[in-house]
Formats: structure tokens, C-alpha cells, sequence
């Protein structure tokens, strides 16, 4: 069946039976109830019962809708010998009905840790919970926090980063959190060349909007003058078939930094003037004090900025129009010379 019409099914679907939910929380209401698998490690099977009415499950799903084949009592017995075993038919419960968002997962850095074995792969109810699942995205902060609970050191560095501090300090709507530069279910992951060749595009998505931008006093046109010079041109040669050819050149996150990324202003930041040739010497060995100097940066050459560079692009504009027409009319004359002449 299509997952979308197994949702319709479930919204139209009456609500489940009160004494069914009852009768499942007459034993896991209970704070005490856990599993200890033979590693040592104890789970927890409490639920609960007002945070599950709560979510987004509570009103129309019943226990056995995820936890298929423990209707009976006492349970079927399973065996799990590790926490990653446990797990695993969380993932098959919510496949069920969220087959895309499933789909898309299987391409993901986390689900490729699952053939190694890592126990730190992580299942839907990992990042969405259990019992207590809240629509994505409310509050927005929670997302990046749900990172944190694998990625504390990540996490730390972006809360103090310009991104963190706009969203936690200020909760700015604008601010992106992991999963706009991540994804969330195709999650992209550092070393993946791929994701790597579309990172100029993930910040041109909030760096290119006028409409976000303008709060802020930032140019949208980031995107389009770093295309334009030579770090951004072999990025954008790079092809999709030799994505590593991504790494050949500066992307955006080697000269702003990934998770650190401080104002252009800041005195920590990697792009302010103090900084810049130390930034350049990661991929140009032994750059001179001068060096970023021949570099433009974001800036478009105008009478205030560059206006030599300015000058000799605005003689260009002129020159080159004039030597092709020139060309192109002394050709249109040759042959109307040949016509005539016959």
C-alpha cells in the first residue's frame, strides 16, 4: 500500500480503545519495569502515559500498532544481545508507514554504521523518541539539541558559533540548525564528497535570500561573486560523476570554518584581516602578509572598493564589444564588397 494512503487510513481510523492503552500501562507505567541486556546495559520499558497522549502518536495509534505480536500476555520472548538489537524493530515500526522518510535514510551516514556493527548507529526513536514524538521542528532549537545527545562536542562548538548564538540566544527563526546543512534523513556526512560539492549551495540557500538576509545587513550576492572568481569556478567544474574533485579547491567551509563560524568582524573569525593569510597558508604554503590582498573576497570592484580592478574591468566592457564589432563589421563589409564588386 502507499505509505501516504496508510496515513490517510490511520487519520480516518477511530481512535483506539481506552482499555487496550490500560492495559498495556498496568505494566510499563511502572518506573521499575527494565530490561537488562547481556551486555550489562539496563533499558528501560516505562512509558509514559500522558507524554504519549501528547504526541503525535497518542490520539490515533494503540501499542500494538508499533509493538506488533506483544498483543498477547505474557509477551513473545525476544533476545537481544546488544543495544543496537533492541532497536533495530523501532526502525521496522516506523517503516511501516513512513516508507519515504525511510528510504531516504538508507542513504544516510547513519545507516551505513549499521553493516560495521556500531552500536552508535542510531534508530528513528534515537532522534524522534519513543513515546513523546513531537512534530520536526518544534521548537526549532530542538533539533540541533537531539544532535547533541551524540554530537556534545560538535554541539558545543556550534552554540557559541555565530549560527548557535542566533538561534539559541535570540531563537531566530533564520538561524540554521543541524539539519538544514545535514539534512535530516539523507543525512550528509563531512567526508562524504558529495554533500561536500553541494555545501556552497546549502549556505547560498539562506546567504542568497534577500528576504532572510535583510534583518541582518548582509549581501546576498556571497554566492554568486564566489562563484564567480577562481575558488568558486572549480567548484562549480567540479561534476557530480568525480565529486572529489570538490576537495581541489576552497569551498565555503574552509575559509568561514564549519561549526565555528564567528562574524566577519569577529577577532576569532577566520576571513577578518588579522587572520586571512593564515586561513589562505592551509592550501597556499608559504602565502606572503600580501597574499589575500590580491583577493577580493565577497566585495564586487567599484570606485570605493578596488577602483583600479574597476577601471580596467569597465575598459573591458568597452574595449572587447568594440574590438568583436569592429571584426564583425569589417566582415559584413567584405562581403557586401564581394557582392557589389560581381
Amino acid at each position: 500500500m502507499n505509505p501516504s494512503g496508510l496515513i490517510l487510513i490511520l487519520a480516518l481510523a477511530p481512535a483506539p480503545a481506552q482499555d487496550a492503552s490500560d492495559s498495556c500501562l498496568g505494566c510499563h507505567s511502572d518506573p521499575a519495569l527494565t530490561l537488562t541486556l547481556p551486555t550489562g546495559q539496563v533499558r528501560s520499558l516505562t512509558v509514559d502515559a500522558e507524554a504519549f497522549a501528547r504526541s503525535v502518536h497518542g490520539a490515533r495509534l494503540s501499542c500494538t500498532d508499533c509493538h506488533a505480536g506483544q498483543a498477547e500476555y505474557p509477551h513473545p520472548e525476544r533476545q537481544y544481545r546488544t543495544p543496537a538489537e533492541y532497536r533495530a524493530p523501532f526502525r521496522e515500526a516506523c517503516k511501516s508507514c513512513h516508507f519515504e522518510n525511510y528510504t531516504r535514510m538508507v542513504d544516510s551516514v547513519h545507516y551505513k554504521l549499521l553493516p560495521q556493527g556500531d552500536p552508535r548507529a542510531p534508530s528513528c526513536s534515537d532522534c524522534h523518541g519513543a513515546h513523546d514524538v513531537t512534530p520536526p521542528g518544534q521548537p526549532r532549537a530542538a533539533l540541533s539539541r537531539t544532535c547533541a545527545k551524540c554530537h556534545q562536542g560538535v554541539y558545543d562548538t556550534y552554540a557559541k558559533s555565530v549560527h548557535g548564538q542566533a538561534l539559541l540566544d535570540r531563537q531566530s527563526a533564520d538561524a540554521p540548525v543541524c539539519t538544514d546543512c545535514h539534512r535530516s534523513h539523507a543525512l550528509g556526512g563531512p567526508h562524504d564528497a558529495a554533500w561536500l560539492l553541494e555545501s556552497p549551495q546549502l549556505c547560498g540557500n539562506c546567504h542568497a535570500d534577500e528576504k532572510k538576509m535583510a534583518p541582518y545587513g548582509l549581501s546576498t550576492r556571497v554566492l554568486k561573486t564566489y562563484l564567480a572568481d577562481f575558488h568558486g569556478m572549480s567548484a562549480s567544474l567540479s561534476s557530480a560523476e568525480r565529486p572529489e574533485e570538490a576537495r581541489l579547491t576552497a569551498l565555503c567551509t574552509d575559509c568561514h570554518g564549519v561549526h565555528d563560524i564567528a562574524r566577519v568582524d569577529d577577532p576569532g573569525s577566520r576571513v577578518v584581516k588579522a587572520n586571512l593569510v593564515k586561513t589562505c597558508r592551509r592550501c597556499h604554503e608559504g602565502a606572503t602578509d600580501s597574499f589575500p590582498a590580491a583577493w577580493l573576497s565577497h566585495y564586487e570592484p567599484s570606485l570605493k572598493k578596488a577602483p583600479l580592478v574597476w577601471m580596467v574591468q569597465a575598459f573591458y566592457w568597452v574595449f572587447i564589444p568594440f574590438v568583436i564589432g569592429g571584426l564583425v563589421l569589417q566582415i559584413v563589409l567584405h562581403f557586401w564588397r564581394l557582392v557589389v564588386n560581381r
